[in-house]
């Protein structure tokens, strides 16, 4: 088994890749919007595609994804927030969801998602 820890800093890695040597676990930190000042769905496209980025650098997309937390600032995005995700989320290969109410680290962020995938093989 190797871990490998992506864009570490001080208090957390960005992503880690657990590689059991004929699949790896792929871990992503809660992720933010870059752009706080858009509103939820801007918000939601924003950090959705930089999961795609970031799982693509391990040959992973979103089809393996097997868990997603999503935390909202306001529960009363809940539905513009699935209208986002439900364009996103291959049908067929929905991952395992938990979403919760949440006071986010900047009064600003009003979505973060930590997620977790799967795929076959050793690290590239």
């Amino acid at each position: 088994m190797n871990i490998i820890r992506h864009e570490m800093g001080p208090r957390f890695s960005e992503m880690v890749t657990v590689d059991l040597g004929t699949a790896r676990l792929i871990y992503l930190s809660g992720q933010v919007a870059e752009n706080p000042s858009l509103d939820i769905t801007g918000q939601m496209r924003e950090i959705l595609q930089h999961i795609d980025a970031m799982l693509a650098t391990q040959g992973a997309t979103r089809k393996d994804l097997v868990s997603v937390t999503i935390y909202l600032r306001t529960v009363g995005d809940y539905e513009a927030m699935n209208s986002v995700w439900d364009e996103w989320v291959p049908a067929g290969h929905t991952p395992a969801r938990a979403t919760v109410g949440a006071k986010l680290i900047d009064s600003e962020y009003r979505v973060e998602i930590q997620a977790t995938a799967a795929i076959a093989g050793a690290a590239p």
